[in-house]
């Protein structure tokens, strides 16, 4: 557990470093998959199981949104990115009682929000690269900051199970 007389700086400069961490990742993997896959091209890793795509996805989580009018769509993906950035840090800095699963939840929302808000101000959309699948069931394209979302929220989970 996370002392919570740490202070909210020191809070607020492991979001920080974990945030930057993450979006080094994930940019510098997406990069990877833009200079050696052509859009929409593939690459099998594991046969029947996982690809290396190069996908591009407008829209948010399963492709949502996708197809809205480009202009609204950016604009609101990009305000509820720096929405959800401020009031993140502004919970982690304020919060009186927060635990280390908390801390690191909130630190991987943090990152995979602002790796996917790159995306969408550099390109308008979000690059994927990981392909699962297995027989019929296909599972959407995703890259590292979705990755880093999807565990900040089952650790959300385990820490609102865990205070219960």
């Amino acid at each position: 557990m996370v002392d919570t007389r740490v202070s909210r700086s020191k809070r607020l400069i492991f979001l920080a470093i974990t945030g930057c961490l993450l979006v080094i990742a994930d940019q510098v993997t997406k990069f990877l998959v833009i200079s050696r896959i052509s859009l929409n091209g593939a690459i099998e890793l594991i046969p029947g199981v996982a690809d290396l795509v190069h996908a591009r996805n407008p829209g948010a989580a399963f492709g949502m949104m996708a197809g809205s009018a480009w202009e609204f769509r950016s604009l609101f993906f990009i305000l509820v990115s720096v929405a959800a950035l401020v009031i993140i840090a502004a919970v982690v800095a304020f919060s009186k009682d927060i635990d280390s699963y908390l801390l690191l939840a909130y630190s991987l929302f943090f990152g995979g929000a602002l790796g996917n808000l790159v995306d969408r101000i550099q390109f308008g959309e979000v690059i994927d690269f990981l392909d699962l699948h297995w027989g019929d069931f296909h599972w959407p394209a995703f890259n590292v900051a979705d990755s880093a979302l999807s565990v900040g929220a089952i650790l959300f989970v385990f820490h609102l199970l865990l205070k219960r």
